[in-house]
């Protein structure tokens, strides 16, 4: 049989390519301002897209390097070397220290802008986990347990930050609030969300929120979040609303994706092409239970696989898993665990899913898998080890599972940020 794992990952790989800060961002980087670049970015891609903010205005534009400030805050493991810009390596899923002091650094070098410089904002997935300033009355600790009770509620991401962001001095509006004072706030963004919504993205700290605090009010109960009463309380306090369209702060405000998930889907999909197989684009904002997501994946592989077709299953978005259980993992590795319970018995069909960013969920380490990836190797293994892919898939234990095959993706950190990217190949 012909190994599919090179095709697979590079498959994987063109995605990531797409999206890249060391590609896609200067084209996009405005004129050399009258007084200073102020630029500050959050999110997995953060350090990357300061870099390269860096190149194009010191090398390219040759500003002077002390008209370039800034403060890049990333996850750990996620930072490059910059010369004028600082980076911080924080938190995430769950927010840290460090990322409390970056958000509070990061506001006031946005409070210091003047009328001649540019506020840069530089925005990728994870910017809602790193940049975290809690609103008056809820200390750090409450705001950590309110991001693992919204982690393992099940909720898909654009509910998660509507919380967040009433929850926030930096979220919904309120960066550009404190950088209002600037010739120009431009925010530059990589989207991870579902149809690329401006202010989901990073939690939007530089457009108007269209949600309110009786939407995240409504989003703690639909889930039946454990929240304590300082953060009930928060949710009742008008001034803890985020800023609204016709907001003073968007005066001078200017927001532009500069990479979305479409994008790097349709690369996947043109190599999948150039492969030789017909193509399946299931759309690159899905969304939903992993595994029930998976179940009816296996239903169109198993469904080209009777009618003798060669063909390649594209998606992306952001799938979510209700935990249940105690174990390790993440959306892309129960999707792909999923897919091996339902796919054990068809050595000619060959799947990977994978979190572009280079980790799926887990416990916040850049060693984390990106998710994992599955063929006939993988049915072999299942039945020489006895592994029964239902028992881990109950107890929420992916990574256990492929760590025993040996089949986890592991690219390391990606430094970008476009949803995940999941393929299956029936040949």
């Amino acid at each position: 049989m012909t190994d599919r794992r090179p095709l697979l990952r590079a498959l994987y790989d063109a995605a990531v390519a797409a999206a890249h800060p060391n590609t896609i961002l200067a084209p996009h980087l405005r004129p050399v301002p009258k007084g200073r670049v102020i630029c500050l970015a959050a999110g997995k891609g953060a350090a990357a897209m300061a870099a390269a903010a860096e190149r194009h205005y010191l090398d390219t534009l040759k500003l002077a390097p002390e008209q370039l400030v800034g403060i890049a805050t990333t996850r750990h493991g996620y930072g490059v070397p910059t010369r004028r810009i600082r980076v911080v390596e924080a938190g995430h899923p769950v927010p840290d220290e460090a990322g409390l002091k970056g958000a509070a650094d990061t506001l006031a070098l946005a409070g210091a802008a003047e009328p001649d410089d540019l506020l840069l904002v530089l925005l990728t997935g994870g910017g809602s986990a790193n940049w975290i300033a809690p609103v008056d009355g809820i200390s750090f600790a409450q705001k950590q347990a309110v991001n693992k009770a919204l982690l393992r509620s099940g909720a898909p991401i654009g509910e998660m930050n509507v919380v967040r962001k009433h929850l926030s001095r930096i979220k919904g509006g309120r960066l550009a609030r404190a950088g209002q004072n600037a010739a120009e706030i431009v925010t530059l963004a990589i989207s991870d969300v579902p149809h690329d919504d401006p202010s989901a993205i990073a939690s939007g700290p530089t457009v108007p929120d269209p949600t309110t605090l009786s939407d995240a009010r409504a989003i703690v109960a639909k889930y039946k979040l454990a929240i304590d009463d300082a953060v009930r309380h928060a949710l009742d306090d008008p001034a803890n609303e985020s800023a609204k369209s016709g907001d003073a702060a968007f005066a001078r405000a200017h927001f532009e994706l500069i990479a979305r998930p479409k994008q790097s889907l349709d690369a996947a999909v043109k190599l999948a092409k150039d492969a030789g197989y017909e193509t399946i684009d299931l759309g690159a904002d899905l969304e939903g239970e992993a595994r029930e997501v998976a179940a009816d994946h296996a239903r169109l592989a198993l469904q080209a696989r009777a009618q003798g077709k060669r063909v390649a299953i594209l998606s992306g978005g952001e799938l979510t898993v209700t935990v249940r259980g105690n174990g390790r993992g993440g959306p892309n590795q129960e999707y792909a665990l999923a897919l091996a319970s339902l796919l054990k018995d068809t050595p000619d069909i060959s799947a990977l899913a994978g979190d572009t960013d280079g980790a799926d969920g887990g416990a916040g380490h850049p060693t984390d898998p990106a998710g994992a990836l599955i063929d006939a190797a993988t049915f072999a293994k299942m039945k020489a080890q006895g592994l029964q892919p239902q028992a881990y898939l109950d107890n929420n234990d992916a990574t256990t599972f492929f760590e025993a095959t040996g089949d986890l993706l592991q690219p390391g950190p990606t430094l970008t940020n476009v949803n995940d990217i999941r393929v299956i190949l029936v040949d």
